[in-house]
């Protein structure tokens, strides 16, 4: 059978995607991308540590990323993104520019990180005063709001789970909790950090509860990437990605993830965590 006509597959153009070791939600990232998209992953090497400012800081040292981003040049993506928020926030906003000069030197594309892609979300949607929910112990958490702080945002409250490890096993209904908890009457958005942690199909239910914009790790760093393409994310009912979310009337249909069951053998994440309760550092 003469297939000629089909004319070959449809050209795509390239993301490339720096992710830590652990990470887990490669199909997540995909649900914001557009048909004539591709994404490549590569990971950094595995090293023996939980999720803690030292695993953040080992994961975004410039050599790790340099030859990251060295892997991905054969495909030749016209944008490079890492995707790890505590990754590129643990140096402050200067480590994190740094961050994506290395990367940029390393590829000679543009470069961007999540926690540069939160900041310019910040600003697209003239947010001044955040909510954060993490997944994180306490000393990875403070590390967010003094980099939020850095960039002239207040963060009006804050939520976290006190976790090391296993963190994209959290289910939707554990996430929508912590929003409820962080969440302020004076909040002009809420951010949920890491990008292990899965938030797609709970962004237009907190979008339609809470009433203000609902930004992710994941989301913004996918948004941010398309962005430098000229191109939209795709996301049903996200304010930052689709601009007829951002007032008006909410959508019929926003799905409602209080039933979505837990994950097997993933107990639920209780309130928030005492400081001396956290576990961090090698395993």
């Amino acid at each position: 059978m003469d297939v000629s006509f089909l004319g070959g597959p449809r050209p795509q153009r390239g993301v490339g995607v720096v992710a830590p070791f652990d990470f887990a939600l490669d199909r997540e990232l995909w649900r914001w991308v557009p048909d004539d998209i591709s994404l490549h992953l590569t990971r950094t090497p595995y090293v023996p540590v939980e999720v803690s400012l030292d695993l953040a800081r080992l994961v975004s040292e410039h050599e790790t990323l340099h030859d990251a981003v060295r892997t991905l040049n054969a495909i030749a993506p016209e944008v490079v993104a890492y995707a790890c928020t505590s990754g590129s926030f643990v140096g402050g906003i200067a480590g994190e520019r740094a961050m994506c000069e290395a990367m940029t030197r390393a590829g000679a594309v543009p470069s961007l990180t999540t926690s540069g892609a939160l900041l310019e979300a910040l600003a697209e949607l003239g947010v001044r005063r955040v909510a954060l929910v993490t997944p994180y112990t306490v000393s990875v958490t403070r590390s967010l709001e003094e980099y939020v702080a850095q960039a002239g945002v207040l963060v009006t409250g804050c939520a976290y789970m006190g976790l090391t490890r296993h963190i994209w096993k959290v289910p939707y209904r554990d996430v929508a909790d912590m929003a409820r908890q962080a969440v302020r009457g004076d909040a002009e958005a809420l951010f949920i950090s890491c990008t292990n942690l899965p938030t797609y199909d709970v962004i237009p239910q907190l979008e339609a509860e809470l009433r203000i914009p609902v930004l992710s790790a994941n989301q913004v760093t996918m948004w941010a990437a398309l962005r430098r393409l000229g191109t939209r994310a795709m996301g049903p009912y996200q304010a930052l990605v689709d601009p007829a979310a951002r007032s008006g009337p909410v959508l019929p249909g926003i799905p409602d993830v209080s039933g979505i069951p837990d994950v097997p053998g993933v107990p639920d994440v209780p309130g928030l965590p005492d400081e001396g309760q956290q576990q961090e550092g090698w395993t």
